[in-house]
This record gives C-alpha cells, structure tokens and sequence, in this order.
C-alpha cells in the first residue's frame, strides 16, 4: 500500500476528521473511503485491523483510530 486508506461512515465525527487528515496529509496521500456509503469495504476496513471509525490505515499496516464515531459493528447494521 503506498497511499493512507481513511475509513468513515459519514457522521459530524468522521467528516471533520477527514478535513484534517486531508489537511494535514495532503489529498494525494490519502485514499476516503465511506463505509457508510460503500458497505461493500467494510470487510476490507476489517481486515485491516479498523474497529471503529473513523481510521485511517498507514503504509505500513498499522490502524489509527481517530476521535470515536461508530464501531464497525454499527456501520454494518
């Protein structure tokens, strides 16, 4: 993986968190990825490690999880 995956499901939390990611990272560093509109990654989300969003997944594997939003198990529904 050469770019940051942020994972967020879309609430006030998540989408302020994505600002400063963005912000502080840059757009061209990091790939967003609502789960909260794209169910279909929670699984990839999952495996790498994100247990509550939002998360942001660095290069080398390792899963950041920023502020608290909603757990995984609430994003599936």
């Amino acid at each position: 993986m050469s770019k940051s995956i942020f994972y967020h499901a879309g609430c006030s939390v998540c989408i302020t968190a994505e600002h400063d990611i963005i912000n502080l990272i840059g757009s061209e560093n990091v790939e967003v990825v609502n789960i909260g509109e794209h169910k279909s990654r929670i699984s990839e989300a999952e495996r790498a490690g994100v247990k509550s969003v939002p998360a942001l997944v660095i290069p080398n594997g390792n899963a950041l999880h920023i502020n608290f939003g909603a757990s995984i198990e609430d994003v599936k529904g």
